[in-house]
């Protein structure tokens, strides 16, 4: 699991996502072990990200699902959730906050 986290933030790092976060929460009760936050430059660079995950990261991972706007696109990757974002979105949605607390509960 380590790696495949440290594959995905690295193609994110090289691809100039900003603030890429991970969160690890395999023994909370939430519906994946971890979710990782990255932030765009904008909208192109966001769809840009996206495509970079697909090719760097298939076929080793599943993409079982995508939900894509310019501003927020998240991949399922069934035990993975990665979050890109706009910095504007990012900042508005907070989804560190959710994600802290959830990962800090006992």
């Amino acid at each position: 699991m380590q790696k495949r986290i440290e594959k995905i933030t690295e193609v994110l790092d090289k691809n100039k996502a900003e603030a890429i976060e991970v969160f690890d929460l395999g023994d909370k009760n939430y519906f994946v072990d971890y979710a990782i936050i990255a932030s765009s430059l904008g909208q192109k660079h966001t769809l840009a990200l996206l495509d970079h995950l697909k090719k760097e990261l298939k076929p080793a991972e599943t993409f079982n699902n995508v939900d894509e706007s310019g501003d927020w696109i998240v991949v399922d990757l069934g035990d993975i959730l990665i979050h890109i974002m706009t910095p504007e979105y990012r900042i508005k949605y907070d989804m560190e906050t959710f994600l802290s607390e959830l990962s800090s509960q006992n």
